[in-house]
């Protein structure tokens, strides 16, 4: 079984193919071209480098959210028209769990925390020993994440593009008990997001292409600028 994972919710863009013995192939790129023009290339890149195909493909997981809006939509259109085009089922991975993956061996709590503006990140609390979710998934101020993690009173480490930005009020609030994962591990990555798909598949959690939707977590500007227009006629 060989499944294509696409990445888009932040920032950077990847994919990679990934099968039964591991990632295949892998491409990611953190440049000033949008989503929609790096993803088709690098798609067939990893496609022809890992030679499996398109034909070759069991399914097509993608990045389901929290992140980017704009990013969102670009990979969920991307991966919903090629697995029609295939005939290939879906699966959408939640970019928290793509981010808290690849620090599965870590023997605290792992944080991931992206970016999600107004002066907030998008956010889960990870226990791999345990194999459960503490907390999240979820938008919140970074003082009060810190809390949340001052409760848990465990050795946490954070990974995301939230970390620069909020790197201080994790320090300053939770001292000792803050670690910090390199960089290489700031964005998720598209093999995750094959690895993780590729799990999925084999648990039967693919779906229809038009089934697929993603996980916001706090609605756009649009739509907050459009209930506030609209909520005395909603009401009404």
């Amino acid at each position: 079984m060989y499944i294509l994972g696409i990445e888009s919710a932040t920032p950077v863009a990847a994919v990679a193919v990934a099968g039964e013995n591991g990632i295949l192939a892998e491409r990611m790129v953190f440049n000033n071209r949008t989503h929609s023009v790096n993803l088709l290339p690098m798609i067939k890149a990893v496609l022809e480098e890992s030679g499996v195909g398109r034909r070759g493909l069991a399914g097509i997981a993608v990045s389901g959210g929290p992140g980017s809006f704009t990013g969102l939509r670009i990979g969920m259109s991307t991966a919903k028209a090629l697995a029609q085009v295939l005939g290939l089922p879906v699966a959408g991975i939640s970019t928290l769990d793509t981010l808290a993956y690849p620090l599965a061996g870590w023997r605290g709590l792992v944080c991931p925390v992206l970016n999600a503006r107004k002066n907030e990140v998008y956010t889960a609390v990870y226990d791999h020993i345990r194999k459960i979710t503490l907390a999240g998934p979820m938008a919140i101020q970074p003082d009060q994440l810190a809390e949340i993690l001052l409760e848990l009173a465990k050795p946490v480490v954070f990974a995301g593009d939230g970390v620069p930005p909020y790197a201080s009020v994790f320090r300053e609030r939770l001292g000792e008990l803050a670690s910090f994962a390199p960089l290489a591990a700031n964005f998720p990555r598209g093999a995750a997001v094959a690895e993780l798909g590729l799990s999925a598949f084999k648990n039967g959690l693919g779906v229809d292409p038009l089934a697929l939707r993603p996980q916001y977590i706090r609605p756009s500007e649009a739509e907050v600028v459009w209930l506030k227009k609209n909520s005395g006629r909603i009401n009404s």
